[in-house]
């Protein structure tokens, strides 16, 4: 364990000797050593299923490759007897859809091609004759990230004629969004309207996705099967033997790994108006691996003062037995470690407004109280609703309407080349306010900040493979994290030192106060002091700097009444940005979605047209096309 003391108003040091990588001609050395490492002393049969199974990962990302010249029938024979499965996934739920379904295929005997919509060659979409898409909706109705390009192809004038294809889409979701799964319902008319045919029908899953996917998965291999006429698949099936090694891990999000607290520490000053804590856990012993840009899964408990509250307010035992979808749990367990209690949704919003005859919850519900609903969702926790509407729910009744506990996911703050393997460090912003009458705590949030020693964390590697840094290591990147959406770069130029980068780093944080909210001001120093870090802007939008430059110093800073915040600073730099993105840069942006997000994107677009002379249609389209070719990644939520 590296113990870090992180306080913001004192200097560490972080860095870590650079050390460049020797390339050899098939592998890096530092991969080749690993894979060296992990080898050593192997018997000739693990070396051989070994061969295999690595050969069969490749094989999965595999793409159909013909010559301009190729016949139908030479299309049809490369592609017709193939189920290709598609995905598009914000938070990896969409993912792990597809690859038990291609699991499952494969195991039966079909030939199947898994990839991401993000890498899915285009203009193999006119040659598909079996393909199964599994996509998300996010927000007001939008696709996951690396989606963008597909749906928007798809969707628009160059989309081919696909009577050839047939084709099933099954669509993740939250009902408590108006646009519920909007983003499937528009591709599953559209692949029918372009001529393709149904095998299965639309699937549609809410957050508890598990049943209705399962569900639409038997019916795509139902259908296939009976086209493709497959007979189960021999036990040498190399690319089903792949699958279910990579699903049979030692830790998952079905299995977490109980992660031991190495540290756990306050990183803004004692009088923010905000709590945000680092944390550092251990992975010994769990073989769970990760790199820059993955997040980490946390199955959370909730406070069990919330827990008290619900059994008082409805006055129910806590050791009461309660069978539910085909288990057997004292109340209190299914509230701390099974059940939503701090999330409000759609779905017991309406089950409390019939159980309670409420005639305004009812109201609210209407199609034309879509803000209403909006607003009641975000600033409500189902106790809240508990207290102002009372229903004499029984314990069986409870854990049937609350929502199954779903677990968070953190970007992860650390590098592997400058912590170890058996170490991984978060970022967490501690939720916790006064409403309605009451304090309200996060689940995920609150259980994080109270653990210490004696605590087990449950947790997973979730990987995101759209937000990775550029291979080419002589490229620039530039980041754009406020608040705790700094995290993921933390690990990106804690890599960028480790490998030795020659590309150059820029960074904008941006947050509320710079003497209280300054996360990681001192490795922040450091790193521009080493040169790891190249650029560094910051806007505190309580707080309005009185100069601004390409070097952070300590600077004073005055109160305003105008907020300055990150998109600002985007807009101040634009002509350096532009001119940065211009020669190759590859860029970042993490943390809110709703706003943040939304609100970069559109100073982005300003600078492309201020300083690229681009009308506004062709900035967007430019921008467009950094995210489809990668050179624009965001992860946010």
């Amino acid at each position: 364990m590296v113990n870090r003391r992180l306080d913001v108003q004192k200097e560490n040091d972080v860095s870590a000797a650079p050390r460049p990588i020797l390339p050899t001609p098939a592998l890096a050395s530092e991969r080749l050593a690993l894979l060296s490492r992990l080898t050593d002393g192997l018997p000739p049969a693990d070396l051989y299923w070994i061969s295999a199974w690595t050969a069969a990962l490749a094989a999965q990302a595999t793409r159909v490759v013909l010559p301009a010249s190729a016949s139908t029938e030479a299309v049809n024979a490369a592609t017709g007897e193939r189920l290709t499965v598609l995905y598009g996934s914000q938070t990896g739920n969409s993912r792990r859809v597809a690859e038990r379904l291609a699991e499952r295929a494969m195991a039966a005997g079909l030939d199947v091609r898994l990839l991401r919509t993000g890498v899915y060659p285009l203009r193999e979409l006119v040659q598909e004759r079996h393909l199964a898409l599994v996509i998300s909706s996010q927000g007001d109705g939008d696709p996951p990230d690396d989606a963008i390009g597909f749906v928007e192809f798809l969707t628009g004038k160059r989309a081919p004629r696909l009577p050839q294809l047939k084709f099933s889409v099954m669509g993740l979701g939250d009902s408590s969004y108006p646009k519920y799964c909007a983003v499937s319902r528009r591709l599953d008319a559209r692949f029918a309207e372009l001529g393709a045919q149904r095998f299965a029908a639309l699937g549609e899953a809410d957050v508890d996705f598990e049943a209705p996917c399962t569900s639409w998965s038997d019916g795509v291999l139902e259908k296939v099967r009976e086209t493709l006429g497959a007979s189960p698949a021999p036990a040498t099936n190399l690319r089903a033997v792949a699958l279910h090694a990579v699903g049979s891990v030692l830790h998952s999000r079905e299995k977490p790994f109980a992660a031991e607290v190495l540290d756990n520490q306050r990183i803004v000053s004692r009088d923010s108006t905000r709590e945000v804590r680092h944390l550092e856990l251990s992975l010994q012993g769990s073989g769970l691996r990760y790199e820059p840009g993955d997040a980490l899964g946390v199955w959370p408990r909730n406070p069990p003062a919330l827990v008290d509250d619900y059994l008082r307010l409805l006055r129910l035992d806590g050791e009461q037995e309660v069978a539910h979808d085909g288990r057997r749990l004292p109340l209190s367990r299914w509230l701390a470690q099974e059940r939503e209690l701090t999330r409000l949704s759609r779905p017991l919003l309406a089950a409390h407004a019939a159980a309670s005859g409420d005639a305004e919850l009812a109201r609210v519900l209407e199609p034309e109280q879509r803000e209403a609903l909006a607003r009641l969702l975000d600033t409500h926790q189902p106790i809240d609703l508990l207290r102002r509407h009372p229903v004499d729910w029984n314990a069986e009744q409870l854990v049937a309407a609350l929502r199954p506990l779903t677990p968070r996911l953190y970007s992860i703050a650390s590098s592997t080349k400058a912590v170890g393997e058996d170490e991984v460090h978060l970022t967490v912003a501690v939720v916790g306010y006064h409403a309605h009458g009451s304090g309200h705590l996060g689940a995920a949030s609150s259980f994080l900040a109270a653990a210490g020693d004696d605590v087990r964390v449950p947790v997973f590697v979730e990987p995101n493979e759209r937000f990775r840094l550029p291979a080419d290591h002589g490229r620039d990147i530039v980041m754009i994290g406020p608040g705790t959406g700094v995290a993921p770069f933390r690990a990106f130029v804690q890599e960028r030192q480790a490998v030795g980068a020659t590309g150059r780093n820029w960074l904008f944080f941006g947050n509320r106060h710079f003497a209280q909210d300054f996360l990681y001001q001192a490795e922040w120093q450091q790193a521009l002091k080493d040169r790891a870090l190249h650029r560094l802007d910051l806007a505190f939008s309580r707080d309005v700097a009185v100069s601004s430059g390409p070097h952070m110093d300590v600077r004073e800073f005055a109160r305003d009444s105008h907020k300055v915040y990150v998109q600002h600073r985007i807009r101040e730099h634009g002509r350096e940005l532009y001119a940065w993105l211009r020669d190759g840069a590859h860029l970042y942006v993490c943390g809110d979605a709703t706003r943040m997000a939304r609100d970069v994107h559109e100073a982005l677009v300003d600078v492309a047209i201020a300083h690229g002379g681009l009308s506004a249609e062709d900035a967007r389209a430019w921008l467009a096309e950094l995210l489809q070719e990668g050179r624009y990644a965001r992860d946010v939520y």
